[in-house]
Order: C-alpha cells, then sequence, then structure tokens
C-alpha cells in the first residue's frame, strides 16, 4: 500500500505550473503573533488536536454501547444497523445489475492449474480486467477465494498476488483477483505521453476521485466495492464454483475490502483480511486517514468503528491477520480484536474469530498466508492445510494482460469514474430552483453540520501595533472551547462615530494581507475598522500536516484534519464559519462599529466559509469574494482538481450550489471577483458570468494586479 507518497518539487511545478516554495519554520512576527504566546505555542497543533478529540470521544461513546450489549438479539440490530449506515455512506442503493459480458481473453496454463484472462463490465461500459485461477486437477465443483487487491504496483500480477493466487489454485480453490480503479490496466488518468496516472499514484488518482464523489453524495468505495460484487457474481457464474464455499481475503487496501464485502454480502462464507483491522483511535494517534475509499464518512459519527464490519459479519468465520511492526496499529488491532471476542462469545461461537500476528511489517507476507491457507481449510474444506507453500511460477505483467495496450481507456475506452460520477451528479441534481430563502439557509444549517454557539464569547487583548492613522489590536477569541481565534482589529483614528467595519478571511491568513501600505490599510483608511482573522487551520493555525511535498498535501491541503472533520459529521466549512461569526460577534459588541454596516471580505479558501456565514447570519450586511471558487460543479467537470478538500461538503450537490448561495443573500450586495476552477487558476469573466444569476445585487467583476483595493472597492465599501 502506499502511504503516503513523495513527489519531487520540480516534477509538481511542471505538473501543476506553480511555483513551490520551501517549508520554513514559523516565527512570531509582528501579525503573526500567536506562537510566540506560551499559551498558544502549540497553535500549528489546534485543528488536528479538536477534531481527533472530537473524534474520540464518539468512540468512546460507541465502545460503552459495544460493551454493554447482553444478548444475540442486539447484536442482530447492530448489523442491521451496520449495513444501512454503510449503504448511506456510499451514496444509497448500487446500480442495477447489467450483463457482465464477460469474456476471456486468454488462458495460461500452469502445472495444476490455469490462469485465464477476464474482462468484465460491473456497469455498462465500466470495464474490468482480472485473473482467474482455476485448478486442472481434483474434481469441482471447488470452494473459491475472491481476492480484492492492495495498491501495491503491478495489481493483478504483482508478485506476492500471484503466489497467493497460485497457491490457492494448487490446493484445490478457484480464486479471483482483479485490477482495482486507478491500478493496473484500469489507471483512470492514464497519460499516454507519460505512461502511467496523470497524478502519478494510485492513492492520489483515488482521493481526486473521491472527492469528486463526496460532492455528490457519494464515495468512491461505491464504485470499489460495487466491482467486488460484480466479481463475485462473476464467480459464482462458473460452473467450477461451489456457492456454497466462498472464501474472501486480500491484503492492506484489499484488506479494507475484505472488510467492506463481508460487512454487506451474505454469500460471503469466510473471511480473512489481512493488514487492515486495526481501530479508529490508534489510526487518529498514528498514520491517520487514508486515501478516499478507505473512509466511509462520517462513520465515526455514525457511531461505528473497524470493529463494526466483523459483527456484520458475524457469526461466520472471520480471522484477523496483523503485523507486529503494520504502519496499521498493532495496538488497534488488538484492542479491536478482544472486543470482537466478546461480541463472538455471546453469539456462542467464539472458535469462529482468530487472530494470527506474525513479527513483520506491511504485506501478505509468508506466516500470513499460510495462516490463511489453514483459515479456509478448517472453514471451507473441513480440514486445515497444514501443508507448505508451493511454488508459483510467476507471469510477467505483460502476460496477464486482457488489453492489448495494457490499459482499458485505450484499448476498449468506456466508461470511468469521471465520467460516471458526472452522470450522477446530473440524475441527483435538487429540483425546484431558485430556493426560497429559508429553505436554503436549512440545507446549509443541515449540511455543513453548523453548531450555534453554546459559550459566551471570551475576548483577550496580546498587545498593539501603533502605525500612522490607525492602531491595530492583537486579539485571541474562543470560538468553541479548544478553538482560539487569532485577530488582528484595524481601528482608525480620529473621530467619536460608529464606523463600519469589515470581517476579512484570507486563505493565507491574516497577516497575508496585514503589511503597513498593504490591502488591509486601505481598507482602513477609507474608513473601515478592519476584524482581520486566521479561522481554524489556516494562517497561524495552519496545520503541520500541509508541510512537505507529499503528494497529499500538494493537492489536498490539510487532509487529515479536513478528513477527521468529515468523520466526525462536521466539515471544515460549517466549522470555520462559527469562527466567522463569533467575529461577527465581536464587531457587533463593539461600541465604535455601525452594526448595520458590517461587510464581509473573503480571500481564497477564506471566501466559501464567509459566503455560508452570511447565508446564516443577516448581520453580515454586504459580501465581497475574491478567488473563490465558481461552484461546486466545477470540480466535478475537471480531471483534476488542487487545494479544494477542505472547503468539500459531502452530498452538496444534491442539495445545493455556490451560485444558490450567493442568490439567497439577496437583497444584500455580493461581489464575485476573480472567480477561480478547481485548479485554483482565474476564470475568464465571461465564464464567470454564466454561473450566476444576473441581478442589481450580485457584480461579478475581474480585479487586475494592479488595481488598488480602496480604488476597485470604493463603490463596494460605499454602495448602500
Amino acid at each position: 500500500m502506499q502511504l503516503r507518497v513523495l513527489v519531487p518539487l520540480i516534477f509538481c511545478a511542471i505538473l501543476l505550473g506553480v511555483g513551490i516554495a520551501p517549508v520554513q519554520a514559523q516565527r512570531p512576527s509582528e501579525t503573526d503573533f500567536l506562537s510566540g504566546i506560551e499559551d498558544f505555542r502549540n497553535v500549528k497543533n489546534m485543528l488536528p488536536e479538536y477534531v481527533n478529540a472530537q473524534a474520540k470521544a464518539l468512540l468512546a461513546e460507541r465502545a460503552r454501547m459495544i460493551q454493554g450489549f447482553t444478548s444475540p438479539q442486539q447484536l442482530t440490530e447492530r448489523k442491521a444497523y451496520i449495513r444501512a449506515r454503510m449503504m448511506e455512506t456510499l451514496g444509497g442503493a448500487f446500480p442495477e445489475r447489467a450483463p457482465l459480458n464477460a469474456r476471456t481473453i486468454g488462458v495460461i496454463e500452469r502445472e495444476g492449474y490455469k490462469i485465464e484472462k477476464v474482462i468484465f463490465e460491473s456497469q455498462p461500459k465500466f470495464y474490468v480486467t482480472a485473473s482467474l485461477y482455476v485448478p486442472t486437477r481434483g474434481r469441482g465443483p471447488f470452494p473459491a477465494i475472491l481476492f480484492p487487491l492492495g495498491h501495491e504496483e503491478g495489481a493483478k500480477a504483482h508478485d506476492t498476488w500471484q503466489q497467493v493466487l497460485g497457491s490457492f489454485a494448487q490446493k484445490g480453490y478457484v480464486a479471483l483477483a482483479w485490477d482495482q480503479l486507478g491500478q493496473g490496466e484500469r489507471v483512470q488518468m492514464y497519460d499516454a505521453d507519460f505512461g502511467e496516472s496523470k497524478v502519478r499514484h494510485s492513492t492520489t488518482e483515488h482521493t481526486i476521485l473521491g472527492i469528486q464523489c463526496l460532492l455528490t453524495g457519494d464515495n468512491l468505495a461505491r464504485y470499489t466495492i460495487w466491482d467486488g460484487i460484480r466479481a463475485l457474481d462473476y464467480l459464482l457464474s462458473r460452473p467450477e464454483v461451489d456457492a456454497t464455499r466462498i472464501g474472501l481475503t486480500g491484503n492492506s487496501g484489499g484488506g479494507t475490502h475484505t472488510s467492506y464485502l463481508a460487512a454487506l454480502e451474505d454469500r460471503i462464507h469466510v473471511a480473512a483480511p489481512s493488514c487492515f483491522i486495526t481501530s479508529w483511535t490508534a489510526l487518529l494517534d498514528t498514520i491517520g486517514p487514508q486515501d478516499a475509499e478507505q473512509n466511509l464518512v462520517p462513520w465515526i459519527g455514525a457511531g461505528l468503528d473497524h470493529g463494526d464490519f466483523i459483527y456484520a459479519f458475524a457469526p461466520k468465520p472471520f480471522l484477523m491477520l496483523s503485523a507486529i511492526r503494520d504502519f496499521f496499529s498493532i495496538g488497534g488491532a488488538r484492542s479491536t480484536y478482544r472486543e470482537a471476542q466478546g461480541v463472538y462469545k455471546l453469539m456462542g461461537v467464539p472458535e469462529k474469530l482468530s487472530m494470527v500476528e506474525a513479527d513483520d511489517g506491511h504485506g501478505y507476507s509468508k506466516p500470513r498466508r499460510l495462516a490463511s491457507y489453514r483459515w479456509f481449510g478448517r472453514w471451507l474444506k473441513g480440514v486445515e492445510n497444514q501443508e507448505p507453500e508451493p511454488e508459483v511460477v510467476m507471469a510477467t505483467e505483460e502476460e496477464l494482460f486482457c488489453t492489448e495496450s495494457g490499459q482499458v481507456t485505450v484499448s476498449l475506452g468506456g466508461e470511468t469514474v469521471f465520467s460516471l460520477n458526472q452522470k450522477r451528479a446530473e440524475h441527483l441534481r435538487p429540483k425546484g430552483r431558485p430556493f426560497a430563502t429559508e429553505e436554503l439557509r436549512n440545507r446549509v444549517r443541515s449540511l455543513t453540520a453548523y453548531e450555534a454557539p453554546k459559550n459566551a464569547l471570551v475576548v483577550k487583548p496580546y498587545g498593539e501595533i501603533t502605525r500612522a492613522g490607525y492602531r491595530i489590536e492583537k486579539l485571541v477569541y474562543e470560538s468553541e472551547p479548544g478553538i482560539h481565534i487569532p485577530a488582528l482589529l484595524f481601528v482608525p483614528e480620529g473621530g467619536s462615530a460608529r464606523k463600519p467595519a469589515m470581517i476579512y478571511i484570507h486563505g493565507r491568513g491574516k497577516s497575508a494581507a496585514a503589511a503597513a501600505g498593504g490591502e488591509i490599510e486601505q481598507f482602513v483608511k477609507a474608513g473601515l475598522i478592519v476584524l482581520a482573522i486566521d479561522v481554524r487551520g489556516l494562517g497561524e493555525t495552519r496545520s503541520r500536516n500541509t508541510e512537505g511535498n507529499d503528494d497529499f498535501p500538494v493537492y489536498f491541503g490539510d487532509f487529515e484534519s479536513a478528513m477527521t472533520a468529515l468523520h466526525i459529521g462536521r466539515p471544515l466549512v460549517g466549522m470555520r464559519m462559527k469562527d466567522v461569526l463569533r467575529g461577527v460577534d465581536l464587531l457587533a459588541a463593539r461600541p465604535d462599529v455601525e452594526r448595520t454596516k458590517i461587510y464581509g471580505f473573503g480571500k481564497d479558501a477564506g471566501a466559501i466559509p464567509l459566503l455560508h456565514a452570511a447565508a446564516l447570519d443577516t448581520r453580515i450586511n454586504k459580501i465581497a469574494l475574491e478567488g473563490m471558487l465558481v461552484s461546486y460543479q466545477t470540480i466535478i467537470q475537471q480531471r483534476i482538481h488542487r487545494q479544494i478538500f477542505e472547503q468539500v461538503i459531502p452530498g452538496v450537490l444534491r442539495s445545493y450550489d455556490l451560485p444558490d448561495v450567493i442568490a439567497s443573500l439577496a437583497p444584500r450586495q455580493v461581489w464575485i471577483v476573480n472567480g477561480v476552477n478547481a485548479l485554483g487558476q482565474q476564470m475568464r469573466l465571461a465564464e464567470v458570468k454564466k454561473q450566476y444569476a444576473t441581478t442589481s445585487a450580485i457584480h461579478v467583476v475581474e480585479r487586475r494586479v494592479a488595481d488598488q483595493p480602496a480604488v476597485f472597492y470604493r463603490s463596494f465599501i460605499n454602495q448602500e
């Protein structure tokens, strides 16, 4: 499995069309002051620690509930609950079954078995390439093994997988492996010039696609699990297979899908995931969330953990295969196993649950392979197989190709996740636009999981900066327990009259425009009080998860915090909305602020939280949104996106899009300036205008680099 993949800087710069500055250690500055205060030296860990603490509290509550089970009936009810929640996280019912149109492309003969090269369609024109290992000795029908693959290079041709599959075939099992999405012959973003994925690595490809799926209310696992279910359909269609004796095993990402399929598929009789099952508490303390299909959000918020995959399969035989030195925590695996032992004991079948540990690292190593042969022999053949692992003659990747080119998209064309997700979005598009204002607000509250503040606003001063014509108050306010928002309050000199005010949220933080002569100063000299804030996870509070040149920070920003937030059912957009509105509370409470003239300015990653905050709070009189993503729809219309994951709201395209939110603000004024696409590239003005309704309150404009903000935004500031 690819855990986190380092990408050379030059390659990234060429691929993404951007310059990449080296990461430097943060030092306290005049305007970035928080880390210089002893109480806040750990401020860069604030967001990860907050979401992890929220997740762990939910996991502890779940553990107490499981420990309180006293009857098999409770477990039966739990099983139904797990399956229902899983289907919700996947986007609802799977597609209707269509003909598999399976065909064997070629056969490789081996001593005692053969390998059939198979192509089938899990959905119409959505091609799956597979290897079917069939015994040529003994009398069938044979028991069968469904073998989902992990993230290793070579997919179905990987040496370890060939060893496992060839061994099962020689031991009298039919075994089926298929290329997962983004791997082997099924690269979804294949670049013929590079001869590989446009984004190089399967985990990156999975997550780019997975984020697009989240916007439609689906999960990439909807596609990978359905591939597995249709692979099982194909396996059971073979006359050599005994449908009453079906086993399931895989390693790493294959262990993930072993767990998923076991939980959902009644036709599986025995399961043995390798190097996957641990616990979410342990994951949060170690490697954190992995690529998109391994995160069925909001899993933790739904009261679920790794053990629930086992309970959905119980009371059938389940073997946990673990590695002591795996990056999937052995401590978490042991904890889950202890909990599961209680469940299997309560069901009266403790012998049907087992765990094997080997003192090695991640992978389907020989100790785990031998344990799986014994386990499947015991439960599918009635006798534990104690024979040594046979030798297997390896085929080359090219020999196992099912397509002439080695890529489905080149040889066969057809559908991709990208194209299928676009069709899903069109099918699920909300009806009844434009929405009434209150209806839109209800949708925003629900999807962002916005929680109104429960605590009184506490604001603490940490000094002042004096500049010509104004002063800057350095403040920290508590948005909610555990979240401290650093802020700069720019106050013009002179006069006792109340002044209009602006809350300013910049994607690079409050200091990005706070220098003398900078953008904020020009607003202040135009007569505004300006509160510039770092919403959680931006500016001074930017997590260290975003540092380095790993694929994930480059493409997805603070992936770990954002994904954990989705796991607890609270998208970062909703959390950051609260930070914005607590800032509005601060401004509205000041005697020098004209409360009917509180404006909002959101730039880059600061724009979407501000927009959503304004939708819920009419105290924000008007807003300017500069460098904002023009719509969520644009993300699913572009094959590749960058740095938008923190702004994703699962299921949003089933409910509304950004232009709907903007329309709901009428008659308040909204300025949309330099709208960008899913790669953060500025779009042509005419293209941006197509996204929005034409009204007197919505201004879609373009700002040039040379345009001074005080001049450019004069009418925004002065317009009533």
